[in-house]
């Protein structure tokens, strides 16, 4: 049997995320597979997802070992380290990029690039920050790379010298069944939504713009941000300087609020400059909402023409488009529709089968 070995990584970072959701739905896959198994090198974690899977240490008896976050990733260090040394897997599969084990790993290495934004906008993070390095080592260490798109992989191949037959293409995917929902206190009638972190390439501010713009023409009109942290001074100065605030709503969401959000919003709007994917498009294809994408990376791989998409840099053709959103109701029940068939081009049944063929091929 395939023993996949997995890491504490993202599970340590993130409570809710794509990338740990990512990584939870490949460990429920390979429990429905026969021929696969694994171990999660984790002592204990907050992440949503996995609240299920074993713990070691996920008990208040042990709570004063893990006092801060930087004991809690020394500790799952060690712990991963210590599975490594065990050799008794078949594949490890870390879930993101920091090269901790690289010296106790002596068994095949599978890792998922989701995107290479660090590469292609540099400009945009600081100089001190190791991921760049660290990344370029585990893809020249692994002996397969999965790339989420073919954006991504284009974006490997061009920004790196990996050999192209390493790199392997599995689209993310997006659970079939039916969406949960929660109630959101206090949602407004009317609103615009944006999801995700608001810094730096993700363009939150030519959104926020084009709110501006758009504000008197729709009084009644909010702009809702979900996720990304509550609104920090300079999130709450730019939006006090613009007139906006007051119309603007930043809800912390989980996963069924998150849904809600999309299926009452008059349209989800992605403006980012660079992704490697796009999950929350999906996302709002399955709850029913309208969709405006920037115009760049992989955004039509992934939506096709179940999106309406604008220049990335142009706040006069966001705005157009966000008005020619909200007065074509025609226009809003098309891009439904074609939202909802898009789904079936990305079941996550197929990327878990195509990464479960990974591994069994490696091996």
């Amino acid at each position: 049997m395939i023993k996949v070995l997995f890491d504490h990584q993202i599970f340590s970072e993130q409570k809710y995320g794509g990338i740990s959701r990512y990584f939870k739905y490949l460990i429920d896959g390979i429990k429905q597979d026969e021929e696969v198994d694994y171990d999660l090198g984790l002592l204990r974690s907050d992440n949503y997802y996995i609240q299920g899977e074993h713990q070691l240490l996920k008990n208040r008896l042990f709570d004063r070992f893990f006092t801060t976050h930087a004991k809690l990733v020394k500790r799952s260090n060690s712990y991963s380290k210590y599975l490594l040394n065990k050799n008794n897997f078949s594949v490890f599969h870390p879930t993101y990029f920091d090269t901790y084990f690289l010296k106790h790993l002596k068994k095949p290495l599978v890792i998922t690039v989701h995107d290479m934004t660090y590469e292609a906008l540099p400009h945009y993070f600081s100089s001190t920050d190791a991921l760049p390095f660290q990344k370029r080592l585990l893809m020249e260490k692994a002996d397969r790379i999965i790339a989420i798109s073919e954006t991504t992989k284009k974006d490997i191949l061009m920004y790196s010298n990996i050999k192209e037959e390493k790199v392997v293409v599995i689209h993310h995917g997006i659970e079939n069944s039916q969406s949960e929902y929660e109630i959101v206190e206090n949602l407004p009638e009317k609103y615009i939504l944006f999801v995700g972190a608001r810094w730096s390439y993700k363009n939150f501010y030519l959104l926020a713009n084009a709110f501006k713009a758009i504000a008197s023409k729709y009084p009644d009109l909010r702009l809702v941000l979900a996720g990304g942290g509550p609104l920090t001074f300079g999130d709450s100065e730019f939006l006090i300087r613009n007139n906006i605030l007051e119309k603007t709503i930043q809800i912390s969401a989980t996963d069924k609020q998150l849904n809600t959000l999309y299926r009452n919003a008059l349209c989800f709007i992605y403006p980012s400059l660079y992704e490697g994917f796009g999950l929350p498009i999906l996302e709002a294809f399955k709850n029913g909402c309208p969709t405006l994408l920037s115009d760049c990376s992989c955004f039509r791989e992934v939506a096709g023409d179940a999106a309406i998409y604008f220049d990335h840099l142009s706040l006069t053709a966001l705005t157009s488009e966000i008005e020619n959103l909200l007065d074509n109701k025609q226009l809003t029940t098309q891009l439904i529709a074609k939202g909802q068939a898009r789904l079936n081009k990305f079941p996550i049944e197929k990327c878990i089968s195509k990464t479960i063929d990974l591994y069994k091929t490696i091996v």
